[in-house]
């Protein structure tokens, strides 16, 4: 099998009957320990058609666009390409790549709040017209760089639980908005709709209730100046979850029926990002090196050890950090906990443990505290739910070495692929079988030789 990152000539791996994507993350750590111990991703592609058909049994007719900051390896964006996803730009680069995949100029939005002038007149040169704007800055810099620009307003939301200083930080006010539709009357400037993002650590679905009615307000302010406002864009904050899926649905459905019905011609967009992308790659990762320290110099107060305090606390170093696969870490809390690829024993004994990438910077701590038998050097770790914010551009600091990425496919979705009549013959080249995976001995399986 072959990994890829950012290589336009990645393969798939279907999987037959008998194999699991944990039998293929077996098979590569197996491969790994014998020849470099480079920490690698296994990519679910066919969770993405699961997902992709769970958002059309829940929130159609809303259109999902996907940002593709949140994950722009190639076999991602393709598959979603031939979903009928479209794209959420906030960059040259991104808006490039997706556009060397085919995805017409109609399907891809650019977002970024604060635009550079030359990505301006690049999103005008290849005929991407709709854009994002929250402030007469950047109205007057699109006016000036790209006369054929369609903006969405980016309005503010009230969301008390999310973070206070980033609604601060994008987004206008209703007040304004009167402001900035003065602004682009007089700038010849079109106006076609209205965006609002709700963070996905939001728990009052009662903001999407709050935001939908005054995109309404922004709505029937542009009527008083004769534009004509055709998209709603609920932006994203979808966790992945079909629960929560289901309760946004449930919130914003009566609303939109009210407000923005079918016979209005308000088409209706979303963004989910980390909703397809985040629970379908696993990151598999290395112990480059250990240390045990005393309890009382490590461990957060509050926190109690297994066992008696004389025993050690340990410190694991991996071969990917937060310059890396983690780099959400550094602004965000990590969602996912590491699992012991080698088997214990169940009464084995547990440890405080704290994860450090290798990049040897006070910054580069993974996990603070968890507990974990005591590892070697050499044992593989496993992070689940690592989809999403680690797998686009990512630095080179210290030498960093990217992970390789193995896609794979069930039978079954490529199945569901083909039977929905989306299946792309670009796609099929990309393929080859995996069968049944090879059978290890348990010493073969989990040996941590250098």
């Amino acid at each position: 099998m072959k990994g890829f990152l950012e290589d336009a000539n990645y393969s798939i791996g279907l999987l037959d009957e008998g194999a699991t994507l944990a039998d293929v993350i077996d098979n590569c750590i197996y491969e790994h320990t014998h020849t470099g111990k480079r920490a690698f991703y296994v990519g679910d592609l066919g969770k993405l058609v699961r997902k992709n058909l769970q958002w059309q049994n829940v929130m159609a007719p809303i259109k999902p666009f996907y940002p593709v900051r949140c994950n722009c390896t190639p076999g991602v964006l393709e598959v979603l390409g031939i979903l009928g996803v479209g794209f959420a730009c906030s960059s040259k680069s991104e808006m490039a790549i997706v556009q060397d995949l085919g995805i017409s100029p109609e399907n891809i939005i650019y977002t970024n709040p604060c635009k550079q002038t030359s990505q301006i007149k690049y999103a005008a040169k290849v005929g991407i017209n709709i854009m994002t704007c929250d402030s007469d800055t950047e109205l007057k810099k699109i006016a000036r760089n790209h006369p054929n620009a369609k903006l969405l307003l980016h309005i503010a939301t009230e969301d008390i639980t999310a973070d206070e200083e980033m609604n601060m930080k994008f987004g206008t006010t209703l007040k304004n908005c009167r402001h900035l539709m003065e602004c682009a009357k007089e700038l010849e400037v079109q106006i076609v709709g209205v965006k609002f993002h709700v963070s996905g650590s939001c728990q009052d679905l009662q903001t999407y209730i709050h935001a939908i009615s005054d995109a309404r307000c922004v709505f029937d302010m542009a009527e008083e100046f004769g534009f004509k406002m055709n998209t709603l864009d609920i932006g994203g904050g979808f966790t992945g979850s079909e629960l929560q899926l289901e309760e946004v649905n449930h919130a914003i459905r009566p609303l939109l029926d009210a407000y923005f019905p079918k016979e209005s011609g308000v088409n209706v967009i979303a963004e989910p990002g980390c909703y397809y992308v985040s629970s379908a790659f696993t990151l598999a990762v290395n112990i480059i090196a250990k240390k045990a320290v005393e309890c009382d110099k490590l461990l957060p107060s509050g926190v109690e050890q297994t066992e008696n305090d004389d025993e050690p606390v340990f410190t694991y170093y991996i071969n990917d950090g937060v310059y890396g696969s983690f780099a959400n870490k550094l602004s965000e809390k990590l969602n996912t906990v590491p699992e012991v690829h080698k088997k214990y024993k169940e009464d084995e004994p547990l440890f405080a443990s704290s994860l450090w990438g290798p990049s040897c910077d006070e910054l580069d701590q993974i996990v603070e505290n968890c507990l974990l038998p005591e590892l070697s050097v050499g044992d593989w770790l496993i992070f689940d739910n690592m989809g999403s914010g680690t797998l686009g551009e990512q630095s080179t600091f210290n030498d960093y070495q990217r992970p390789l990425i193995y896609y794979m496919m069930s039978f079954s979705d490529w199945d569901e692929m083909q039977d929905a009549g989306i299946a792309s013959d670009t796609l099929m080249k990309n393929f080859f079988f995996v069968p049944s995976c090879i059978q290890l001995s348990p010493e073969d399986r989990f040996s941590t030789a250098a």
